[in-house]
C-alpha cells in the first residue's frame, strides 16, 4: 500500500535504528524503480545504483561515513553513485558540477519517499569519505558515490524536526 505523496512528504522521517527484520529484494527493486523515475536534465539519467546486503560491506560503508553505524545496521544499504561526465557531455562544466548531482539527489528523493510509502525507513547519508566508499565498494573511474541510504523497517517513531517558518524563506516578486 502507498502513501498520497503530500502526505508522505509530511511524515517522512530520517530513520536510525531498524528492526533486524530483512527487507525482501522485491521491496528494494521498487525503491530503485522509484529512483530511476526520478527526473534528470536532458532525461541523461546519469545514476548507478549499488544495493548491499554482505555485512562485511555495510560494516565498510559505516566506516566511509565516518563510523556512523546505523548504516551497517540497516538490513540493506543503497549506494547513488553518479557518472559526471554523462551530464558533461550534453552540458559541459554545468551538467558535470551541477546537474549530475541536482539527478541524483532526484533519485535519491525518490527513494526516501517510496520507502516511506512502502513502510520502511531510511536516511540520507552524505557524511562520508568518498574514496573509502569507492574502494568498498570497487567502483569504476568516473563513478562518483553521492549518498548512502541504509534502509529497513523503522525499529522506532521519530517525532518531525523543526522548520523554519515560511515568512522567513520565501520570496514573492509581483
Amino acid at each position: 500500500m502507498t502513501k498520497d505523496v503530500i502526505a508522505a512528504i509530511l511524515e517522512r522521517r530520517s530513520v536510525r535504528r531498524f528492526q533486524p527484520e530483512p527487507v525482501p529484494h522485491a521491496a528494494v527493486g521498487r525503491l530503485i524503480d522509484a529512483a530511476r523515475w526520478a527526473p534528470s536534465a536532458g532525461n541523461i539519467q546519469p545514476w548507478q545504483f549499488y544495493v548491499v546486503y554482505n555485512e562485511r560491506k555495510k560494516k565498510e560503508l559505516a566506516s566511509a561515513a565516518l563510523n556512523q553505524r546505523f548504516v551497517s545496521e540497516a538490513p540493506v544499504v543503497i549506494v547513488v553513485c553518479v557518472q559526471p561526465e554523462m551530464s558533461a557531455s550534453r552540458y559541459r562544466e554545468r551538467g558535470r558540477n551541477l546537474y549530475a548531482i541536482q539527478d541524483s539527489a532526484a533519485a535519491v528523493q525518490n527513494i526516501l519517499l517510496a520507502a516511506h510509502g512502502y513502510g520502511l525507513g531510511a536516511c540520507w547519508v552524505g557524511a562520508f569519505d568518498e574514496a573509502l566508499v569507492m574502494e568498498a565498494l570497487d567502483l569504476p573511474r568516473g563513478l562518483v558515490p553521492v549518498a548512502i541510504l541504509p534502509v529497513g523497517y523503522p525499529a522506532e517513531e521519530n517525532r518531525p524536526p523543526a522548520r523554519r517558518p515560511v515568512e522567513e524563506i520565501v520570496h514573492v516578486i509581483e
